[in-house]
Formats: C-alpha cells, sequence, structure tokens
C-alpha cells in the first residue's frame, strides 16, 4: 500500500471530511484552503490554488501565476477541536515548478545540504505563549478568570497555573493524540505565560509542529475565553517568549548523536563537529538574529543590562551577548547534557522554517571551516559589565531589528540560506522598522509634551 493509500484510509477511519492545505508566510503565519476530503488527490497531484500577491513576501504581484500548495501526505495531522477535519502542511509550487519563496521548500533545500554529509537534523522546541485577554479601554492583561495572577515569580506557582489546567489539559491530550509525546507543560516567569514541551524529532517534522501547536493554541485557548499570543514581549516589565531550540546533528544511517564526545577536553561531553557547528553559530550569530528575531517586538527581550532588570520576576531569562557555555541559562547557547544545545535567543515570534535554514547554514559554514568557538564561558553572564564583555572579545547581539537586518544584508552564507527569500525578507524587515521608527508613543507624549 503506497504512503497516498495509507493516509487515505486512515482519512476514512478518523472521520475526515474535509482537509486544510496549510503553508506560511515569509512571517510564519499560517495560511489554508479547505478542500473537501474527495479532493485530496488533487490537494497531491495539483494542489490548492492561491493568488501570492494577497500574501506577503512570496515574490509575487497581481499578474503572478497561481502559487499551487501541494500536501505533504507525511505531514497528516487530524484536527482535534474539529473531528471532521486534517491539516496537512503543504509545498508552494508555480508552473510546476518548486517555488524558491516557499520558507517550507527552501528548509528542505537546506536539509539536503545535511543529507549530503550523512547527517539528520534533530530539534526541540519550547514554544512559550501568553494567555491575555481584552481590557475595556482595547489593551490587553494576562488573562485571570480566578483574580489569582499577581505574584512577581509565579513560575511554577499551583495557584497560578489551576485556572489554566483545563486549557493545559485539553491541549496535552489533544497533541498527544496525534503523538507529539507532551512530557510536560508549566507556568513560565510571567504571569499568564506557559510552556508546552513535546519529543525532538527531525527538523522538518518540528517545524510543521510549530505551526500547527500556534493554530491549536488560538483555537483552545478561546474555549477558555483567552487569547493565546505568541508575541515575543507583549508586556514591558515581563519575561518575553521564546522558542528556544534545542538541537544536535544524527548519523543518518544509525541515528546515534554526533555531537557527543565523552572524553571532550572541555567537559562538555562534545564532539569537534559539535563545536565547529558552534563556532558558525557563533561567527554568523549577529546576522542569525535578524532570522530568528524578525520584528521589532523581539528585541525588547534581548536588551543589554536588563538580564536582572526588565522583568517583575528579576531576570529576563535572554542573553544578551554571543557565548557558549555549560548547563547555564544566562548563555546565548546552553549545554544541557553531552551533544545537547539549547539556543536560547530564538523568539516565539520567528518562522520556524526560516530560522532552522539560517540556523544551519550557519552551523555547517562552521563545519565546512572548522571553526572553533573558543572555550566555554562560565559564570553568570548576567552580572559581567560591558566593559568586561568588550574586554573579552565577546560578541553583543544586535539590539534593534534595524541593526540585525544590516548585519543580515552583509552576511552571505545567510543571505544564502533564505535563497530568492532573502531579498524580500530584508525589505520587509527595512519597512517594518520604518514604519515603527514612525510611531510617536504613549510614553514620549508624557515624556515631552510639556519639557520644552
Amino acid at each position: 500500500m503506497t504512503a497516498r493509500e495509507q493516509i487515505k484510509k486512515r482519512m476514512e477511519e478518523d472521520g475526515v471530511e474535509f482537509l486544510l492545505a496549510q503553508f506560511v508566510d515569509i512571517t510564519g503565519s499560517a495560511k489554508v484552503k479547505m478542500m473537501p476530503a474527495s479532493s485530496f488527490d488533487d490537494a497531491i497531484d495539483e494542489g490548492a490554488g492561491f493568488a501570492g500577491a494577497a500574501v506577503r513576501g512570496v515574490g509575487q504581484g497581481p499578474h503572478s501565476h497561481d502559487m499551487m500548495a501541494r500536501i505533504d501526505v507525511a505531514s497528516y495531522t487530524p484536527i482535534p477541536w474539529r473531528a471532521n477535519t486534517a491539516r496537512f502542511a503543504a509545498d508552494l509550487f508555480v508552473d510546476d515548478e518548486a517555488y524558491g519563496y516557499c520558507p517550507r521548500t527552501n528548509l528542505k533545500r537546506m536539509l539536503g545540504e545535511v543529507a549530503k554529509l550523512g547527517y539528520v537534523f534533530n530539534i526541540g522546541m519550547e514554544p512559550e505563549h501568553f494567555l491575555v485577554e481584552r481590557t475595556s479601554c482595547g489593551g490587553i492583561k494576562p488573562w485571570d478568570p480566578d483574580g489569582v495572577e499577581s505574584l512577581a515569580k509565579p513560575c511554577y506557582d499551583y495557584r497560578s497555573m489551576a485556572p489554566a489546567m483545563s486549557y493545559l489539559q485539553d491541549l496535552t491530550s489533544s497533541l498527544n493524540e496525534l503523538g507529539w509525546g507532551v512530557y510536560q507543560c508549566d507556568h513560565e516567569d510571567a504571569n499568564g505565560q506557559f510552556e508546552i514541551n513535546f519529543n525532538y524529532t527531525d527538523a522538518l517534522t518540528t517545524a510543521d509542529r510549530v505551526i500547527f501547536f500556534k493554530m491549536a493554541t488560538s483555537q483552545i485557548a478561546k474555549k477558555y475565553g483567552a487569547i493565546a499570543t505568541h508575541m515575543p514581549k507583549p508586556f514591558s516589565d515581563r519575561t518575553g517568549s521564546g522558542l528556544h531550540m534545542h538541537y544536535h546533528l544524527a548519523d543518518a544511517k544509525t541515528g546515534d548523536n554526533v555531537f557527543v564526545d565523552k572524553d571532550d577536553s572541555r567537559g562538555l561531553a562534545c564532539s569537534k563537529l559539535a563545536y565547529h557547528f558552534i563556532g558558525g553559530v557563533i561567527k554568523h550569530a549577529r546576522a542569525l538574529c535578524a532570522v530568528t528575531c524578525p520584528t521589532v517586538n523581539c528585541y525588547k527581550r534581548i536588551k543589554i543590562g536588563e538580564g536582572l532588570t526588565s522583568s517583575r520576576s528579576g531576570f529576563s531569562w535572554v542573553p544578551a551577548f554571543i557565548t557558549y557555555g555549560d548547563n547555564n541559562r544566562t548563555q546565548m547557547i546552553r549545554t544541557a547534557g553531552p551533544g545537547h544545545f539549547e539556543d536560547r535567543t530564538i523568539s516565539a515570534g520567528t518562522n520556524p522554517y526560516l530560522a532552522i535554514a539560517a540556523y544551519l547554514a550557519a552551523g555547517l559554514d562552521g563545519i565546512k571551516n572548522e571553526i572553533d568557538p573558543g572555550e566555554p564561558n562560565l559564570g553568570n553572564m548576567y552580572e559581567r559589565t560591558l566593559a568586561e564583555i568588550r574586554g573579552k572579545g565577546i560578541g553583543i547581539l544586535p539590539q534593534t531589528l534595524w541593526e540585525s537586518v544590516n548585519e543580515l544584508r552583509e552576511d552571505e552564507v545567510i543571505m544564502g540560506a533564505l535563497g530568492p527569500i532573502a531579498d524580500e525578507f530584508v525589505a520587509l524587515k527595512i519597512s517594518e522598522w520604518e514604519a515603527y521608527d514612525k510611531q510617536v508613543t504613549d510614553w514620549e507624549i508624557d515624556q515631552y509634551l510639556t519639557s520644552f
């Protein structure tokens, strides 16, 4: 039985009557067309048609030929909150050719480079997000049906988490029905902030799941009167949301983690290959930041000197410096275990397909050129002064979107990782920064209206 036949049989068994052909735009926002299950074969062979100019950053105008979203049968995902419907991640085609502006297609291109070397890129991502509600004046506040979300340090707190347990259990059960292996969830460091952890898998599947996770949170949260937001920093005085990425390269034949070396002289049980990969990430970190932290709001998470001051809880939990170290959450790259790295800079607002593609390019450049990241940094990076950081030659992450996009434009490796999307991405981000920079905020009115 072919894969197509197997999925068609499963759809019949699962009672699927409709399918969503889903792709993402340049920002990572899910775009869909709904089709009856009877169109399953057409969705594979021809695809669902889209007018590309109606979507941001896909290189099309109103004169362009249709984009056809052809579903990947391996991404079959029954939708728990709508029992008769399934989601399929799709790749974009134009005139019967794979379309390079498709973020998923672009990631598959970069994963092909990894496959040529005999590796698989395995990733686990941790999607932090907030539950919020609208205020009477049109703003937002943390969702707090029991009126108990007032602690300065609410992380792991039972009373703070209890009102959200139904939401978290609903979400956990839904994802585990799909075989994701959710193994824990918790109340995070900010009021109204939560995290779900599920098993790692190959990079493409993980990226598909992150998109579906955002779809799921938006629909399940509203059952409980909440809005789920993956905005990186919705509150200025609370910890922001990341999409922390845990990763390693594995041997494609054996599945063994090739980042592990128990005889590592640096004491982290990591291989030379792993250090070279990290060396590439560190070399390209400033340009990479434009892709992993792609909105103006992202940079309110990673401000210099705010590791100890920008949150009611006392910590931001976000690095501002380009470092790697041991099992230490003040580093950009934490070594969580033998051959197991976690990048803590990646923002909840990123497009996972683009972020992973760019990250891979940086790491592969490190492997190709055997870039040594130097000795690991130890100790609390939040307590290091800026003068000390500069004195040690440690890099500093960009502090604005404008700064990171300018770094991106000068980095051939990261631009190359985005393929034809690169110029669209840069243009969109420059436009976003310029629109943001023109705004006159309430803070400015309060600060300057009668000051002169």
